[in-house]
């Protein structure tokens, strides 16, 4: 017997020793297999849906967040948007892209024809969203589903919703277009156009409570219930019941009174540019404002006001001033329009270089002074 056969037989025997699986082991082998594949797989499945979730939503624009809003029907009003949760003043709340933008001067065609023709090469749910927003002023005695009553009906659906698209013209938001109106201090919420981001953004300005309806403003507010309501009647088609309209009579004589005189303060501060008040006077005039404002609960434009305020304190060449007034717009434009927002950028560099500002040393040298109601 040569020596590799004798291997060969060890070996065979060697094989034949080693304990073959049962039949249960070689089953729940399998099943392990295949439990491993289905974890596999399941992974798999829930990467590809995470990744079209997120894909979805930034392609429409809306935040990975807890939706903090829904649209409902509420008596007396139609539809309108009211508060799932709790927001926080500053908080954004949409970030929306028009379904289509035309421009502010239109000729050579109708506007009516124009916006039958942006409407025409939207998807049907695009189309669907803009006709099933309200509107106002409708011809009347117009026969249905003829040429010129889709005319005048396209025209009365956009002339009510359509708001600023910033340099690209006018635009419709069908999300932003259901917010419905407050005056005063009865407004909660305030939209703002990005232009490098052709998209408006819906920021908190002050904390909802939930169940509680967001409310931006129409039209500047700033004047007497009788003259709100006339323009709100003209343009809108409604009377308006916000709750500073609600006011008992008393009441209201005193808002209105708040209200007119933030108006006339505005326009004296306006006559800065035209030399007729210095800088201090302009500054003196924009500390009223802000607490006239304070004790009316108006808070919107603070942003924009305390960066007024930084105008003319870089024009004067008043550094310590300018520092100030950029914290405080800084602050509010951080609430208003939103932390990564340009203007509240700008005012950021500006509490650290006041000189960088466009317009320092415009003016004479003066010491116009600082903020002295901070909110």
């Amino acid at each position: 017997m040569t020596e590799n056969t004798t291997r060969k037989r060890k070996s065979d025997r060697s094989v034949r020793n080693i304990k073959q699986p049962s039949e249960k082991q070689r089953i729940l082998a399998k099943k392990s297999v295949r439990d491993h594949f289905a974890i596999i797989a399941v992974a798999l499945i829930a990467t590809l849906l995470a990744y079209v979730y997120r894909t979805y939503f930034a392609i429409q624009d809306i935040p990975l967040v807890r939706e903090a809003f829904e649209v409902r029907n509420l008596l007396g009003k139609g539809k309108g948007i009211v508060a799932l949760r709790n927001i926080q003043r500053g908080e954004l709340l949409l970030k929306e892209k028009p379904l289509f933008v035309v421009p502010s001067a239109i000729s050579h065609t109708s506007p009516g024809a124009l916006i039958l023709s942006s409407l025409a090469r939207l998807t049907h749910s695009q189309r669907q969203s803009f006709y099933n927003l309200s509107y106002v002023h409708l011809p009347e005695n117009l026969e249905p589903d003829t040429p010129q009553y889709n005319d005048e009906l396209a025209l009365a659906i956009f002339q009510t919703n359509a708001v600023s698209a910033g340099s690209d013209g006018v635009g419709i938001f069908p999300r932003m277009a259901r917010l419905n109106h407050g005056c005063s201090k009865a407004f909660n919420v305030v939209y703002s156009w990005r232009e490098n981001e052709r998209a408006i953004v819906v920021h908190a300005l002050k904390d909802i409570k939930q169940g509680q309806e967001l409310l931006t403003t129409y039209t500047d507010t700033k004047r007497p219930r009788s003259e709100r309501r006339q323009l709100l009647e003209a343009h809108y088609g409604f009377t308006c019941q916000c709750s500073v309209c609600s006011l008992l009579e008393a009441e209201s004589r005193k808002s209105d009174e708040r209200l007119s005189k933030m108006a006339t303060l505005y326009s004296q501060f306006k006559s800065w540019a035209e030399g007729a008040i210095t800088g201090r006077e302009a500054i003196d005039i924009v500390n009223k404002i802000w607490q006239v404002g304070e004790e009316e609960g108006y808070h919107s434009e603070r942003g924009q006001l305390a960066a007024d305020a930084v105008y003319i304190a870089a024009s004067h060449s008043d550094g310590d001033a300018v520092r100030a007034w950029a914290q405080l717009s800084h602050q509010w434009y951080s609430l208003e329009l939103g932390l990564d927002s340009e203007q509240a950028q700008a005012m950021a560099g500006l509490r650290q270089h006041p000189e960088q500002h466009g317009r320092w040393g415009a003016h004479r040298p003066e010491l116009v002074g600082g903020p002295i109601l901070v909110q």
